[in-house]
């Protein structure tokens, strides 16, 4: 049943998770100081929306697989390790001044799929889909729940991300600031990897 006790336990876990580091707030931070926060809005929208979709489907049946067959989760933890550390590896370098404004940030679909070998959001979702599923309640609106309601709660949480990069487009010029912000957001995805993938 969907009542305040949930609401409340719900609330606390998706911003925990959602205001945390993770590959999703350290690609934003990054996309925020080499674009400012407009050009970063549909690469939030990606995530959010794509994020609740992937609890959906989850809800809706994926996450049986996983329970029948865990080993599927363990490769996708590896293979998603993998992937945060080659973008650890391509973000060293890649915030230079005379490519600020140039380029361009994630669009909204790539930013949706980036969800699908994310594995803070797999974690997210997986945790959701089975310690705060409301059993008690219609299968549909028990997920359409899950799902808005990490929407509603995701949106403020990640943007904060994007705000806090945009803030420091200022800086890019001291190469001694640009390289403490590049080391320091490609050592937060591969913390963030091997301890996801460990766990």
């Amino acid at each position: 049943m969907i009542d305040t006790a949930l609401i409340l336990a719900l609330t606390s876990y998706y911003v925990v998770m959602f205001i945390t580091p993770g590959p999703n707030n350290t690609m934003l931070t990054i996309s925020g100081i080499k674009f400012g926060f407009k050009r970063t809005i549909p690469h939030i929208f990606g995530i959010s929306i794509g994020h609740a979709l992937q609890i959906s489907i989850i809800c809706l049946g994926l996450g049986v697989i996983f329970k029948t067959y865990p080993l599927i989760q363990v490769y996708l933890k590896w293979l998603c390790l993998v992937y945060l550390f080659y973008l650890a590896w391509k973000m060293i370098g890649s915030i230079k001044h005379h490519e600020v404004n140039s380029g361009r940030p994630l669009k909204f679909i790539e930013a949706s799929m980036f969800q699908w070998v994310n594995p803070k959001a797999w974690t997210i979702a997986i945790t959701v889909s089975t310690a705060f599923y409301p059993s008690e309640e219609n299968y549909i609106i028990a997920f359409l729940f899950l799902s808005s309601f990490a929407s509603l709660i995701n949106l403020p949480c990640i943007s904060l991300w994007a705000l806090f990069g945009a803030s420091l487009r200022k800086f890019i010029d001291n190469k001694i600031i640009k390289k403490s912000i590049e080391y320091f957001f490609a050592s937060l995805l591969i913390f963030t990897g091997i301890y996801l993938a460990l766990n």
